[in-house]
């Protein structure tokens, strides 16, 4: 086991002044690790990343090194790295600081993958949102190509590899490595049946991989200081840092890099401690994706092994945070309609299995709720997990299985209130739709006032956040 806490290693240039302009990053010891890269045989490259352990950080946590083994060599085709750099994920920002305050780690990052799998040319999918992030990467390309860091003769190494930035159009599921590479290719992003893998037909039809920007960055610095130096901290399973992007209600919202192993209660603590007057309730540890947590898992340590253990993933390194004033009806209806939005449509079950979803939650958080809903949620969920081409249907259900096995008492009360007992009142102004056995529909029936429950509430709301 490493040493735990506050870490200093992918954001320690993050004060350094102009550091996104290439002199100054290469006094600070930027493209060293490029220098050291071009000194190794590929293969030593691609093993030095398996030795650190260094695991995927945008969100599936696969093997960094293990994942570009598989790539296929000596195809007669052209091989190609892409990055994963369209960070949709509600609640996650940790990307976006590495690209606009130090563009240049993540470019050099992506020079040293090239050569490490023997690439001609990489391929940077930007968030199409991330407006400032594209000029500081643009830039940033335009002067390592002067330097030449990029193009025909890389440092006079006589490799190609040349780099490309891509501006996306503001689809979440082309965040799904796959979608991203129809929409890289021109057409509309939707995930792909697998196999084959991108491995071994993926840009193009070509062999290829798509890392995250952070395990991409993570690499020079692997190189130039060594396995030992990157395993100093975080555990056996999951060495190194993270950069954790930490939102909802503490005091100080931001992003922070800690070690992996890392207790949940003291990255909150990092954070400035929950807002006052406010206890900790639940929290997302990887992202709305991710299966939310209650309070009393606190203490858990932030590793891909251990969040699994508890019952969630680690995700993108998103920690939301929620207190005891917030209603966990509410806030997992929001995730649910983000994701029947942003479905791509192509699989039954994701596509129309969110928009019912979506109607049931309506219907409860607008007073309209049936207790039979509860078990009619959770036996929609079942239908939809592991029912569809990519993970988006999972992380639409996932919050939603989560809630109901830890706060179930909370949606009877809801339901029975006809309102949220965290005093919101319900939107009583909304036409939420009831479903009839002969396919069409009616308006549901307004919601009784509160005080015509003949019972009761078991509890008392705790008043407006």
């Amino acid at each position: 086991m490493g040493t735990t806490g506050q870490a200093s290693a992918l954001s320690y240039r993050y004060e350094i002044p102009d550091v996104h302009e290439i002199d100054v990053y290469e006094s600070h010891h930027g493209y060293e690790g490029l220098k050291k890269a071009l000194e190794m045989d590929p293969k030593d490259i691609i093993e030095a990343v398996k030795e650190s352990g260094l695991r995927g950080r945008g969100g599936a946590g696969f093997p960094t090194g293990l994942k570009w083994s598989f790539v296929a060599q000596d195809t007669g085709k052209p091989i190609y790295i892409v990055c994963n750099a369209d960070e949709g994920e509600p609640g996650t920002f940790k990307d976006r600081p590495l690209m606009e305050l130090d563009p240049h780690q993540l470019i050099e990052g992506m020079i040293v993958a090239g050569i490490a799998l023997n690439a001609i040319a990489g391929y940077i999918y930007l968030r199409g949102e991330y407006a400032h992030s594209g000029r500081r990467l643009a830039k940033a390309i335009r002067q390592a190509y002067d330097k030449g860091y990029l193009g025909a003769d890389v440092m006079g190494s006589g490799k190609r590899y040349d780099l490309t930035l891509h501006r996306a159009a503001g689809a979440y599921i082309c965040g799904e490595e796959t979608a991203l590479l129809d929409s890289l290719e021109g057409r509309r992003g939707q995930p792909r049946l697998r196999p084959p893998f991108p491995a071994t037909a993926g840009l193009w039809g070509c062999p290829s991989t798509v890392n995250n920007v952070e395990s991409i960055a993570a690499v020079p610095f692997i190189l130039r200081h060594g396995v030992d130096w990157w395993r100093q901290w975080g555990t056996e399973k999951s060495p190194g840092t993270k950069l954790v992007c930490i939102s909802g209600e503490v005091k100080n919202p931001g992003n922070y890099e800690v070690a992996l192993g890392t207790p949940i209660s003291e990255l909150v603590e990092m954070a400035g401690g929950m807002l006052d007057g406010r206890e900790l309730k639940f929290f997302c540890p990887g992202g709305s994706s991710t299966p939310l947590l209650p309070a009393d898992a606190a203490d858990t340590p932030y590793t891909f092994e251990d969040i699994q253990e508890a019952g969630s993933l680690l995700g993108t390194g998103a920690l939301m945070v929620y207190s005891d004033q917030t209603s966990v009806v509410s806030v997992v209806r929001r995730f649910t309609e983000f994701y029947e939005h942003e479905s791509c449509g192509k699989c039954t079950p994701c596509r129309e299995g969110g928009y019912w979803l979506s109607q049931i939650y309506q219907r409860i958080d607008t007073g309209s709720g049936r207790m039979e809903d509860l078990d009619l949620l959770e036996d929609l969920c079942d239908n939809i997990f592991g029912r569809a081409f990519c993970a988006l249907a999972d992380g639409m259900v996932s919050p939603i299985v989560a809630s109901l096995k830890y706060f179930r008492d909370e949606y009877v009360e809801h339901i029975r209130q006809g309102r949220s007992p965290y005093g919101v009142e319900p939107r009583r102004d909304i036409a939420t739709v009831t479903f009839t056995n002969a396919g069409g529909y009616e308006p549901a029936p307004p919601a009784a006032p509160q005080e015509e429950f003949d019972t009761e509430p078991t509890s008392e709301p705790a008043g407006q956040a």
